[in-house]
């Protein structure tokens, strides 16, 4: 079938008459019709209109909100919108909009998801100004759980994949910012789950364009002058129902047991015994169960604490974890790297290992993703940190011939 295209007298005839605004045929909007999809091209023109709709708002001082919201709507169709506004200077508009609404609730609510929706996969944009706002509105509306919350986005935003955005805020007291959120408005599971997301961005290391992260430090001071541990713990106790907060702030403490004394003091804590109760009664729930288990592989980087969790039963629910979910590769892949960790240097977790069953686990779960490369090379490491568990894989394989690979992994 042919491709459409829009013709240039089409295009001159539409003129927006509802919004009682006429456009001429400029360079941009030729450059935009050459595109050889009619409907996406219509679609970046309406997202213009909008845009050009608000910068007349902004400098007639007459009311943004609409406008916003149409921006913001906009945005959230796609990337390519987002950055067709970046091309056309969209950020110092919607900045301008939101330092202005900076002391009005209702107004700043309206300001701020417009600009969350433009730095989305766009974090460049942020410039010094901008961090100057952003913590002016986290300071100013800091008792007030909706603004904070999507402040917070906007820095979780600016902050994937920009190391200079995330040492630029942490230097300006980002951290304290965050976690103060999280036990300010701790039962406001909105603001407990971007403030969470937030510090864990705040240990990433995604920036290609920096060849030193400063992603352990900034753990380390989440800990050690933040209290992060203890926050993103308690909140968790204070949200026992909600499986999209508890996998938020596992994924976070994850994070954050970057040494070993983290790791004990995540136990001494009561996150251990947190995590086992929350893994026994939510194993129906792959996504949190997948969390839980990335929190204890970390944890486990502890010797000590790699005993804790065998004696508190953790053997049990991990493989059973697995079992349950042994149609999900990621489920699996995180339980395997969790078994590894606990067999590794330790001659009598691989026992207990072997005792609940680790062995015919690791060999179904073999055998049900011998595509999978992540579940592949983790089941190896299962096998090269237990030798017992290894036997016994080896003369099953021996005999079945399975994958390849795994006869050169073991």
């Amino acid at each position: 079938m042919a491709t459409r295209r829009i013709t240039q007298e089409t295009f001159d005839a539409v003129q927006f008459e509802s919004q009682g605004t006429e456009y001429s045929c400029t360079a941009d909007y030729k450059n935009i019709m050459s595109s050889s999809n009619w409907l996406i091209a219509l679609t970046l023109l309406c997202f213009l209109q909008v845009l050009e709709l608000l910068r007349t708002s902004v400098a007639t001082k007459t009311p943004v909100e609409d406008n916003l919201r149409s921006f913001s709507e906009q945005c959230s169709l796609g990337f390519a919108q987002r950055h067709l506004a970046a091309q056309k200077d969209a950020y110092p508009t919607i900045l301008s909009c939101c330092q202005a609404a900076l002391e009005d609730q209702n107004a700043l609510s309206s300001a701020l998801p417009a600009l969350s929706a433009l730095t989305d996969g766009q974090p460049d944009l942020l410039d010094a100004q901008g961090q100057d706002f952003l913590l002016n509105a986290l300071n100013t509306h800091q008792d007030d759980p909706m603004v904070s919350g999507l402040v917070v986005r906007v820095v979780r935003h600016c902050c994937l994949k920009n190391d200079q955005n995330r040492q630029d805020l942490v230097k300006a007291g980002l951290l304290s910012v965050l976690t103060r959120a999280i036990t300010q408005h701790k039962t406001h599971p909105d603001v407990v789950k971007e403030a969470s997301a937030a510090l864990r961005v705040m240990t990433f290391d995604d920036d290609v364009r920096v060849p030193f992260g400063h992603a352990h430090d900034h753990a380390k001071m989440i800990v050690l002058e933040h209290s992060g541990l203890k926050v993103i713990i308690d909140a968790a106790k204070a949200h026992p129902q909600n499986t999209s907060v508890l996998s938020e702030l596992c994924a976070t403490l994850s994070r954050l047991a970057v040494r070993n004394e983290f790791c004990q003091d995540i136990v001494d804590l009561g996150g251990l015994n947190f995590m086992m109760s929350l893994l026994a009664d939510s194993l129906e729930c792959q996504e949190l169960v997948k969390q839980v288990l990335s929190a204890l592989r970390a944890i486990a980087g502890n010797d000590d604490v790699k005993d804790a969790i065998v004696n508190a039963g953790g053997v049990d629910l991990i493989v059973l974890a697995m079992n349950r979910h042994m149609a999900n590769a990621h489920v699996c892949e995180q339980v395997c790297a969790t078994l590894s960790v606990l067999a590794l240097r330790k001659p009598n977790n691989c026992k207990v290992i072997m005792e609940n069953g680790g062995a015919q686990a690791v060999l179904q779960a073999m055998k049900t993703h011998p595509g999978e490369a992540g579940v592949q090379v983790t089941i190896s490491l299962v096998l090269h940190n237990c030798h017992k568990l290894r036997m016994i894989i080896l003369g099953i394989i021996t005999v079945l011939n399975p994958v390849k690979v795994f006869q050169r992994n073991i």
